[in-house]
């Protein structure tokens, strides 16, 4: 019965229009064609600088208001606990947002009054309730539940970790360990690797599957950037896997290799489409995971991203509705990169701009009309002195070229460090 109506929600989702909604957003959530009246970014404290807390940053995206590319309203959570990443429930009447550092989840309101979330819950024991799991990072719908994966542990702080399940309104459901060689909880090694390391979680409910990826641990994530890299320890351990879990059980199925930390997943929308993308941090390549004609499952690197050589820094992906671009952002050069992917074994770039001296989040409309970008990666990783540019701008796109239509510098509003976004708008709730 449950596989049944996971299987009705995907038709449903794959039937709705192709340029509905925010791309990398889970398929259970309801959808809507137009413009975003709203952008939500979660945006990490400076301290001294304003009040020093993380915070969500309501920013109006609507070209016909008044404040059209203004703050008009922002909810500090107290305290700075490393922004991160947030994600709506399945009714996207609130947005769930973690934070790496402190492990906290900061639950808001978005369905009252969407031009004025209000923080309504703090999930505060996450660690103790999981079973020892650290760094709160996608918080992803499913059918009134949230999956969130995490980035390590509270023995070690180093990569080990978990997902985790929790109902809608914040009760604790399950914990998930990542499988690793001396527990492989069923699944199947493709490769060398079972390292238990975890990062994004996204699922393509008509497989019936799960993908996961993998970062690195607390110890690591919360450490100066040139330090980190000078560790030469330190920087082996970064994620080298991917593994497919089974939707419905909640099971680890297959394990892939996937060297050089794969970060965020999106998955192809059309339904005969049967694939996902990654992207890799340090080895700066695409990869592509597959289902064969066969039915069975496989991993592929498919193209490189700049020169891997001089260490791009891939962190974020966005894939276009109808399955043909792929947006990427790379940190350290700051630019962003399109890719034809209509032969999803061959991706070809074929758009670059510069959007700042770092660059991180991408985020498209739902129309496909409008690209916003972010620039704060982790508040020990983002750059120093006049590189540290912390923004959100946004662009018009019209097939061709990216037109800037405005930009905020959260460093002058006393804002902080821009991370993540995520969109808004009054037609969802009325």
């Amino acid at each position: 019965m449950i596989r049944m109506l996971l299987l009705s929600l995907s038709l449903l989702a794959a039937a709705l229009p192709a340029s509905a909604d925010e791309t990398p957003l889970s398929p259970y959530m309801p959808k809507i064609v137009g413009q975003e009246d709203f952008i939500y970014v979660w945006t990490l404290g400076i301290e001294g600088l304003g009040d020093g807390s993380d915070k969500l940053v309501t920013i109006d995206a609507n070209p016909k208001s008044k404040t059209f590319g203004k703050v008009i309203h922002t909810v500090s959570v107290g305290g700075r606990h490393e922004a991160h990443h947030s994600g709506f429930t399945d009714d996207r009447n609130y947005l769930w947002a973690g934070g790496l550092d402190t492990s906290k989840i900061f639950i808001f309101d978005v369905h009252t009054n969407p031009a004025r979330p209000k923080l309504v819950k703090v999930i505060d024991d996450f660690v103790e309730k999981s079973g020892g799991v650290v760094g709160p990072h996608t918080t992803y719908a499913l059918p009134g539940r949230m999956i969130i994966s995490g980035l390590s542990n509270d023995k070690d702080y180093g990569g080990r970790t978990a997902l985790v399940e929790y109902t809608n309104d914040g009760q604790y459901v399950a914990t998930y360990w990542m499988p690793t060689d001396d527990n492989l909880q069923g699944a199947v090694k493709t490769g060398k690797y079972a390292d238990g390391y975890g990062y994004d979680v996204r699922a393509l409910p008509r497989l019936d599957i799960m993908l996961t990826s993998s970062f690195t641990g607390h110890r690591n994530y919360m450490r100066d950037l040139g330090e980190l890299m000078q560790d030469k320890q330190a920087m082996q351990e970064f994620g080298k896997t991917m593994v497919l879990w089974d939707l419905h059980d909640r099971k680890p199925k297959l394990i892939f290799d996937v060297p050089g930390s794969p970060l965020e997943i999106r998955c192809a929308w059309e339904p005969n489409h049967n694939y996902c993308f990654t992207s890799t941090a340090l080895t700066a390549k695409i990869w592509l995971v597959y289902l064969d004609d066969q039915g069975k499952w496989h991993a592929q690197a498919v193209a490189d991203i700049g020169d891997p050589a001089k260490i791009p820094l891939p962190v974020d992906i966005s894939i276009e509705s109808d399955d043909r671009r792929l947006w990427v952002t790379t940190f350290m050069d700051g630019n962003a990169r399109l890719f034809d992917i209509s032969d999803p074994f061959h991706p070809k770039q074929i758009y670059q701009k510069k959007i700042g001296s770092q660059v991180n989040m991408v985020s498209q409309s739902w129309d496909g009309k409008r690209v916003y970008f972010s620039s704060s990666l982790l508040s020990k990783w983002d750059k120093k002195g006049k590189d540290n540019e912390q923004f959100v701008k946004a662009y018009r796109w019209d097939g061709k070229e990216l037109t800037p239509l405005f930009q905020i510098d959260f460093l002058k509003e006393k804002l902080g460090r821009p991370h993540q976004m995520r969109f808004g708008a009054y037609a969802l709730y009325r």
